[in-house]
């Protein structure tokens, strides 16, 4: 079962599950999933699409859950912050609880917001972060937070076989072309020929991993053994800041839309960028797909959409 299914990581995932041979069920209220994500998906007999809101408990019967379900862009889970927060606490407990009931193994898709604006960097799983409580960022940070709390309170408690992935920053087709995020704005705003938003200095640095690489890091952290539990950073280390990507999209588009600078977001954080090296060394995996040939096959995809 992949809740959040429709969504942009959710729908790459089913369809990977789908390849691999598993029968998938796919769960999702279309909050900010999409039909469109899953719709090449509908006609497998081994996929299932089932609407749900993973705040209320649901019962089916699954041998593992993939809980990816909450809002993950900033204008998304800051439009309705206490819902996010609702999401990620009452999903968890639900999905947990689902877990516990049929002796499923659990995956939780958690983020690198729960380092906040980080102090240590690259980020290493043991930093606890620097997040604030009180920030329009909190609902989601703070929830994500308490549902990797959760999983490992049921994992003491009632011994339940747990994954916990904190994602970095990923891109590729499927993004919803109005999700706020930075890969997405910049093509969206280059192919039609609109300014390019720089918030803050540009000079802030973001790792960006393509989605099939991060697709490939939840399948061997989930057949992984049982004592490797997380949580674990997946994402690419390699940094680059917010005019580097900029520039490179404007080349690769051929746009010439012209650098626009705003205000920075409060609580948005100045550097992001993962230390992988319990992925590397737990999992042997590390990204395959540069930045560049990422940025390619995502362009191409918003030509088709836009």
């Amino acid at each position: 079962m992949v809740t959040g299914g429709a969504g942009f990581l959710g729908s790459h995932l089913c369809q990977r599950l789908l390849r691999d041979g598993h029968d998938v069920l796919c769960v999702d209220n279309f909050y900010t999933g999409s039909r469109d994500n899953i719709i090449q998906l509908m006609d497998d007999p081994h996929f299932e699409l089932q609407r749900h809101d993973v705040t209320f408990p649901l019962y089916v019967e699954v041998d593992e859950i993939y809980n990816l379900a909450c809002p993950a862009s900033p204008i998304h889970y800051q439009n309705d912050p206490v819902q996010t927060t609702k999401t990620s606490v009452h999903g968890a407990i639900n999905m947990l609880g689902l877990a516990k009931r049929t002796g499923a193994k659990i995956f939780q898709a958690s983020t690198s917001e729960v380092y906040g604006d980080p102090e240590v960097h690259p980020q290493q799983e043991g930093y606890r972060g620097s997040v604030s409580t009180t920030g329009p960022r909190a609902c989601y940070d703070e929830g994500k937070r308490c549902a990797e709390t959760l999983f490992f309170d049921y994992l003491r408690q009632h011994n339940l076989r747990i994954r916990v992935a904190r994602i970095f920053n990923t891109y590729g087709p499927r993004m919803l072309p109005d999700d706020g995020r930075v890969v997405s704005n910049f093509i969206v705003q280059a192919l039609k020929g609109e300014p390019i938003t720089i918030y803050g200095s540009g000079l802030q640095t973001r790792s960006f991993c393509f989605v099939d690489d991060l697709i490939e890091g939840f399948l061997r952290l989930m057949s992984a053994d049982d004592a490797i539990t997380g949580p674990m950073n997946l994402g690419n280390p390699n940094e680059f800041t917010i005019r580097q990507l900029a520039d490179t999209v404007l080349r690769l588009t051929g746009s010439s839309s012209e650098l626009i600078d705003r205000p920075l977001p409060e609580d948005d954080p100045t550097q992001r960028c993962p230390d992988i090296s319990m992925a590397h060394n737990e999992l042997s995996w590390q990204p395959t797909v540069e930045l560049e040939e990422g940025l390619g096959r995502t362009i191409a995809y918003f030509k088709e959409i836009i």
